[in-house]
């Protein structure tokens, strides 16, 4: 278990479900706000946003390079929808006044550092800085608690980064990630949530997820995971290389009580319940006469049976013990079988 603010993470607690804005925005702040509105309205808790400084996330290279989510190379695609450091530090304030968690991928250590010096609360890798050892490192000496998506990531380039998180003895979670824009149904491989947290006890475990629609979100949940992260948007219909993998308001309302009734659900622990109990005496069965029995008359197969409720003296699992034995009395048939009368 780890804290963010007030807000208690793990096993022991209802999943953290984040709105991931990301560039859905356009960098708009307007838009933005509206999103946070809207994803407050329908029951997120944490809105998460992406800190991007071209030059020192880029080089021109990086405009040869064209995400297969988008026809524009990546430095274009950020270029356009990145929102400004300004404008950022007002929608923090915004997101913080309607007391959400608020928190940011940074993409370059001078965006760590900038965030650092913002406030926020903890930090979020992302998958591609998986395996960016050094700003691992350097967002580590921040003493944040760190989210980290595992997209991209084996399990040996995963071990690498966590041992450097545990060295700084940092409260972290791992988020299980596919990083297709959509990804394919059959690459999800939701079991991989229990493979990482028999893989690294220390850490919370959740999802971040890029699917179409929220039901993998709602099995990730079912499957122990502590954390949910999707793209959120106020409307489908807008265009940008993350709406298609975006929640809207009403999926993430169905989310949000999907999350606290599997909360409810999940345990590995099972009493028999007073009600279960209450039930049983209807539901489970006895041994009773099929037939008149004679005093002295053996009982068998042809004059006892199992037939409910189960209020009886004998339940139907002693039936056998009680095969060959004489009764000391006169039975009517269809009654039970009692301890006195054998």
């Amino acid at each position: 278990m780890f804290k963010i603010g007030n807000r208690k993470i793990g096993n022991k607690y209802k999943p953290l479900i984040i709105c991931e804005l990301g560039i859905n925005h356009f960098g708009n702040l307007s838009i933005a706000k509206k999103m946070v509105d809207l994803a407050y309205k329908n029951g997120a808790e944490a809105i998460k946003n992406q800190t991007h400084i071209l030059n020192a996330e880029m080089i021109d290279k990086a405009k040869e390079v064209i995400p297969p989510n988008s026809n524009k190379s990546i430095f274009e695609v950020i270029k356009e929808n990145h929102m400004s450091f300004e404008n950022e530090i007002k929608l923090k304030k915004y997101v913080e006044k309607k007391k959400l968690i608020y928190l940011s991928t940074p993409f370059s250590r001078e965006a760590a550092h900038k965030l650092y010096k913002l406030g926020v609360k903890l930090f979020k890798i992302g998958s591609g800085e998986c395996n960016n050892l050094p700003l691992i490192e350097e967002i580590c000496k921040f003493k944040k608690p760190i989210i980290m998506s595992t997209g991209m990531n084996d399990l040996k380039s995963i071990k690498e980064s966590v041992k450097i998180i545990e060295k700084y003895k940092i409260n972290y979670a791992l988020l299980h990630c596919v990083s297709e824009y959509p990804v394919n149904y059959k690459n999800i491989k939701l079991d991989y949530i229990q493979t990482l947290k028999k893989n690294f006890p220390r850490a919370i475990v959740g999802y971040s997820d890029h699917s179409i629609g929220i039901t993998p979100c709602i099995a990730a949940m079912a499957k122990g995971a502590c954390i949910i992260e999707k793209h959120f948007t106020d409307n489908k219909k807008r265009k940008g290389p993350d709406i298609i993998c975006s929640m809207d308001p009403l999926e993430l309302s169905a989310l949000k009580k999907c999350s606290e009734i599997i909360f409810l659900s999940n345990g590995s622990k099972k009493k028999i319940t007073i009600t279960e109990k209450k039930t049983s005496n209807f539901a489970f069965s006895s041994v009773v006469s099929i037939k008149n029995i004679l005093k002295n008359e053996k009982l068998s197969n042809k004059n006892v049976w199992i037939k409910r409720p189960g209020t009886g003296d004998f339940p139907a699992k002693d039936y056998k013990k009680l095969l060959g034995k004489k009764a000391k009395k006169f039975i009517f048939k269809n009654k039970f079988i009692k301890k006195k009368d054998v």
